[in-house]
């Protein structure tokens, strides 16, 4: 009887911990989603030796190792850190001694560096069991010097008719051949079919013509619905994008962005304006400004970091505000692999050093931090964005979506800087609570004063007045006077029956 009791006074106490918060509206995974993290795949991690023939640690121009066995064994890095795609450099059998991509000699085949097509489906296997996407770095551009094509006299025209030759001696294929652009295109659905990849970022797509991408978009996305096609195009405008975006390509690797993002955040009081100028530019031209990928560097520049230590100055600090902005603004971040750990490296090869996972984790941290936000909040990855505030180096935006409202301080600056925003941009009679600092701001009329310190980024969510909390008082009012029934009842039942 009186366990009965005693059970009947803690139902109200574990049913208030028990109530499931109310169910996030499920919504479909879009490009617009994702965090992708970018490698080359011969610098990330070695992690099957077998396939180690001819590799030279110490020469940037030999391979170094990585290989699919090795991203496989590091999918648990990348998800703890908040990343939901890898993008990986070109995997297609390539010619010669050296790991940079463009001497093609078989499309059908993984170079034998990185493994067997048996390991690289195991890769997207385990990715996809993780809930990541693996993204192909899809270069149909050229072929080596030294293949079979060349020697074929039926496919003659397969090549630029100048056979023209870059300075690596990799040679131009005419895709407006109709034999060749067949040719590639049905290996690009091969590919989807045979290894159940989730996208293909189009590289150099300015040197092939739009039919060609159109009719491999077409052909992508009749095997793959949902499949993921990434463009790099030189002419960003509106004109340009239109027809691509019709044909399924949602996306695009927004370079207009990455010289003012270098520019601002390589040093403090780096200037904002030309890169909000840019993102609102951005924000007109595209259809989808959400799926749109920032990159701060890539295989093609030296990197962030190099730009960062010529000043002498501390590359986490630096890091730290970049990130911010990219995880933040509209757009997909694309993050290149190591600049978790601020790796440094000038002009290709140097930019693609062998990545290492001995070392500090404030950046880390500091990432699966800012994954974490992008995450749970919706706002900051669809939410229409409106700046409020910029001049010399401090900004603040505001980013919307449903009932959600985010907003995010960027101080630039070697300096504290005060902001105080009112007008009505954010509700009367609430707070912004931040969650990167735990900068606290509550309303004054419809004003709200943020001040932050320099070089740092806060992120804030509009919330209610945090005041007493009479839910938390009442639970645990619950738990004390059942303990101290439980104390009565026990007191009173070793009265009878004494020792």
């Amino acid at each position: 009887m009186k366990k009965r009791v005693l059970s009947l006074l803690l139902i109200p106490f574990l049913l208030f911990y028990a109530l499931p918060a109310e169910a996030a509206e499920k919504e479909e995974r879009t490009l617009g989603d994702e965090v992708i993290y970018s490698l080359v795949i011969d610098r990330f991690n070695d992690g099957n030796v077998k396939n180690d023939a001819g590799v030279n640690v110490y020469d940037a121009h030999a391979y170094n190792g990585g290989d699919f066995a090795g991203i496989t064994e590091k999918l648990d890095y990348l998800k703890d850190m908040g990343f939901t795609s890898i993008l990986l450099s070109p995997i297609f059998d390539n010619e010669g001694e050296s790991f940079q991509s463009g001497l093609v000699k078989d499309f059908y085949k993984p170079d034998e560096h990185y493994g067997t097509i048996k390991e690289f489906r195991k890769l997207v296997h385990a990715a996809h069991k993780k809930h990541l996407k693996i993204i192909l770095d899809f270069d149909v551009n050229t072929i080596g010097p030294h293949h079979p094509w060349l020697k074929d006299p039926a496919k003659k025209n397969w090549v630029r008719l100048n056979k023209e030759v870059s300075s690596t001696g990799s040679i131009k294929l005419d895709q407006e051949n109709p034999e060749t652009k067949k040719y590639l295109v049905e290996m690009g659905s091969w590919w989807i079919k045979e290894t159940n990849i989730d996208g293909y970022r189009l590289d150099k797509m300015n040197d092939i013509s739009q039919s060609f991408w159109l009719d491999l978009a077409h052909a992508a996305k009749s095997v793959k619905k949902d499949f993921y096609l990434i463009g790099e195009l030189q002419d960003l405008s509106k004109e340009s994008i239109s027809a691509y975006e019709k044909a399924g390509i949602r996306g695009f690797m927004d370079h207009t962005q990455t010289d003012p993002m270098r520019s601002a955040f390589k040093k403090p009081n780096g200037d904002l304006s030309p890169l909000f100028s840019e993102l609102n530019r951005n924000q007109q031209a595209y259809t989808h400004p959400e799926a749109s990928e920032k990159f701060i560097d890539n295989k093609d520049m030296p990197r962030f970091t190099y730009d960062i230590n010529a000043r002498l100055l501390n590359p986490g600090t630096r890091w730290k505000m970049a990130l911010s902005y990219m995880y933040t603004s509209p757009g997909v971040p694309v993050i290149y692999y190591g600049s978790e750990i601020a790796l440094n490296g000038g002009k290709a090869p140097d930019n693609q050093r062998l990545m290492g996972f001995k070392t500090e984790k404030e950046l880390i941290d500091y990432i699966t931090k800012l994954g974490e936000l992008r995450k749970k909040y919706p706002s900051l990855r669809k939410g229409s964005m409106k700046l409020l505030y910029e001049k010399d180096g401090m900004a603040v935006f505001k980013r919307t979506y449903k009932e959600e409202t985010m907003a995010v301080a960027i101080n630039n600056t070697d300096k504290s800087q005060t902001v105080r925003i009112s007008g009505g941009e954010f509700e009367k009679g609430k707070e912004l609570r931040g969650l990167l600092e735990g900068d606290l701001v509550r309303s004054k009329g419809d004003t709200y004063t943020i001040i932050l310190d320099r070089e740092k980024t806060e992120v804030y969510e509009l919330a209610p007045k945090s005041g007493i909390n009479m839910a938390y008082i009442f639970a645990m009012a619950a738990v004390i006077i059942a303990f101290a029934i439980f104390i009565a009842l026990i007191l009173k039942r070793g009265k009878r029956n004494p020792s």
